[in-house]
């Protein structure tokens, strides 16, 4: 399941350990009880999510490779109860590969100016930085020492392994208005594939423990 993000990047499932009955199990583990009928454990998963009771969410793991411009996952990373592993620029030459906003992501702010310049202008520093980065590996710099002149705007790629628990706190800050535009699409990508694979979680979750306000009354 991979789906596309802004210009050039993506969210992609690449595995998940479990589903909306393994959350189910490990709370009923304290009674020494299984899972046992679809309308008695998706009560227990609301319950769970209406009083609180997370940790059986715990037992819910996804991995993603997401590929995302560098500001973007400077703040995914604070999210911290989670395992990444990132492209490195010290191991590997970087492609030219950068986070061009669209007209559109620029009238969201308040003042006026032109759109079309501020693109230029965007794209002529990010042109130039990259050409002396090519010319500095030329040169026989370190790739380490090179990529310094590279901006925030260019793409990294990262595995992310996350629980539910963790994930659904992602969620409860990042999709929502008061987090940056572009790391809410991510939020919202993460949010369908949530849906997908453990849909009784999910809409317990958006009833009863969701504290952000962009998935509630849209469709993903």
């Amino acid at each position: 399941m991979k789906i596309t993000v802004l210009d050039k990047g993506f969210v992609e499932l690449v595995d998940v350990m479990g589903n909306d009955l393994s959350a189910v199990r490990a709370a009923r583990v304290s009674y020494d009880m299984d899972v046992l009928d679809e309308e008695r454990d998706k009560k227990l998963i609301e319950f769970l999510l209406k009083n609180g009771h997370e940790t059986p969410f715990e037992h819910i793991v996804f991995s993603f490779h997401v590929k995302c411009p560098i500001f973007v996952a400077r703040q995914w990373f604070r999210h911290r109860i989670a395992s990444y592993n990132e492209l490195s620029g010290r191991y590997s030459k970087l492609s030219y590969e950068f986070y061009f906003p669209d007209p559109a992501r620029l009238k969201r702010s308040n003042r006026n100016f032109d759109e079309k310049t501020v693109l230029e202008k965007i794209e002529e520093v990010t042109q130039t930085a990259y050409r002396v980065y090519l010319e500095l590996l030329k040169m026989g710099i370190p790739r380490e020492v090179a990529r310094i002149v590279l901006p925030l705007n260019l793409y990294t790629r990262f595995y992310w392994t996350v629980n539910a628990r963790s994930l659904m706190n992602f969620l409860n800050l990042r999709a929502d208005s008061h987090a940056q535009w572009e790391i809410q699409q991510y939020a919202l990508a993460i949010a369908k594939i949530f849906k997908e694979k453990c849909p009784w979680t999910f809409e317990a979750f958006l009833k009863y423990a969701y504290k952000g306000d962009l998935l509630k009354g849209v469709q993903i």
